[in-house]
């Protein structure tokens, strides 16, 4: 009988797949229970943060987006002058 427990945990041993298949529930429970847990910290915004949030995203985009326009304007003039300073030579 000692032989076939030690074969037994011998095969355990030598077959890392099976020892992982066999934990497979428990980790799944086991990041149910700190998934829940985590979930518990959510904290949701109300509705005047949401708003505000909003709001700062939109000046940001519109005010990024103007800066955009002007460095293309400049940088496409640039190239106009730059072309036709090549083309008059």
């Amino acid at each position: 009988m000692a032989k076939a427990a030690i074969a037994a945990a011998n095969s355990e041993q030598a077959n890392p797949m099976l020892q992982r298949l066999m934990a497979a529930p428990q980790r799944a429970i086991e990041f149910l229970k700190e998934t829940r847990q985590e979930m518990h910290k959510v904290v949701v915004p109300t509705r005047a943060e949401v708003q505000n949030t909003t709001i700062v995203v939109i000046v940001t985009v519109f005010l990024f987006a103007a800066f955009f326009e002007l460095v293309d304007l400049t940088l496409g003039h640039g190239v106009d002058l730059f072309f036709l300073h090549l083309t008059k030579h």
